[in-house]
């Protein structure tokens, strides 16, 4: 087992209400619509109210290069990310030189060395730490970050794992994109970035938090064309199938019991429900396809209200929000997310520690 001892959140500067970038859209996209007010009800009906960006509204309203867009990404990444680090690192007690193995995951952006490597020398952190950057597992990547500092920390446990998700898909918005899957990113996409200490269970330090029974990962087969990026010239276009709800209620419900039925579980044993909220329509297929109500994902949909859809960071935002609320000690549930492959990933939780 290993322990996920801390999450701290980190926004993007500049906070937008849902409103103010209907306005911005209705100005750029009006005059390629003749039904753009029935197109932008989507803004409206996703339980949207404002979310966080990493430049203001009006720099969205000049076209902007892949180049461009790339350097602000590194730009912001390091900012955002070296002060998410620090507070984990703060806020945990633990000091730099304690960090056995640093995790970094992010989709919306690209570099080379990549942003881990910039964050330790902004840092000043000890040179040996393991490096894992992962990318392109989209809305999957907090929880795979998890399940991969988990399998770290049970072959090494005294070990001390960072996690840092961190996403600027706001960054990857096409003006010129008229595709119904651009409007609906830019309903739903947002920036933040999330950082989690996940430590093995002989490392030192208070064992509170939620411990990590065991993972899942799943591949859907020949899903490619599900959800993702197709690269061009102009940066990071989104890809969105219309299909992705109907999915979700298919295939997520074997995918769920086969997981149980490994750890000897039942559906009625998942007390927290701990899912990444990719939208107001995927939230209510996880409720559909898994029986549950809607008190389950209050907390996914709070923040879905309160964010949007950050990509990998959403699920570490949810999950913090369990951790606050300090459940029950031995009281259990899942952690899921879904992005691109078609994949999910899920992990089995229990909290240990205050209010046992």
């Amino acid at each position: 087992m290993s322990i996920i001892r801390k999450v701290v959140t980190e926004n993007a500067p500049y906070h937008v209400d849902q409103k103010e970038i209907v306005q911005v859209v209705r100005n750029l996209f009006g005059d390629h619509f003749s039904d753009i007010e029935r197109l932008l009800r989507v803004f409206g009906n996703g339980q949207i109210e404002g979310r966080y960006f990493a430049a203001p509204l009006e720099w969205f309203e000049k076209e902007r290069g892949l180049e461009e867009k790339n350097l602000l990404y590194i730009e912001e990444a390091v900012r955002m990310g070296s002060r998410a680090v620090e507070r984990c690192l703060s806020e945990s007690g633990t000091e730099k030189e304690e960090v056995d193995a640093f995790i970094f995951v992010s989709s919306s952006g690209m570099s080379t060395p990549t942003i881990d490597a910039r964050i330790m020398n902004e840092l000043k952190m000890p040179p040996h730490i393991k490096r894992l950057p992962i990318w392109g597992l989209g809305c999957a990547g907090g929880a795979a970050g998890l399940s991969r500092a988990h399998d770290y920390c049970r072959a090494y446990p005294e070990a001390k794992v960072l996690v840092l998700c961190l996403e600027l898909c706001s960054l990857t918005f096409q003006r010129t994109d008229l595709s119904k899957s651009n409007l609906i990113g830019t309903s739903l996409f947002s920036d933040g970035s999330a950082c989690a200490l996940v430590t093995g269970i002989k490392a030192e330090g208070d064992d509170t938090g939620f411990f990590i029974h065991d993972t899942q990962s799943t591949l859907m087969a020949d899903s490619e064309d599900v959800m993702g990026w197709d690269v061009k010239d102009e940066g990071l276009h989104v890809v969105f199938s219309r299909d992705i709800p109907r999915i979700i209620e298919s295939w997520l419900k074997p995918n769920l019991d086969q997981f149980l039925e490994k750890l000897g579980r039942k559906p009625e044993d998942i007390l927290h429900f701990i899912a990444h909220p990719g939208g107001k329509k995927v939230l209510g297929a996880y409720e559909k396809s898994l029986s549950i109500g809607a008190e389950k994902t209050e907390n996914a949909r709070n923040v879905l209200r309160d964010f949007g859809n950050m990509s990998s960071p959403t699920v570490l935002y949810v999950l913090k929000e369990f951790m606050k609320q300090q459940p029950n000690a031995g009281e259990q549930g899942i952690l899921t997310a879904l992005g691109p492959g078609f994949s999910s990933e899920m992990l089995w939780v229990e909290w240990r520690g205050q209010n046992g």
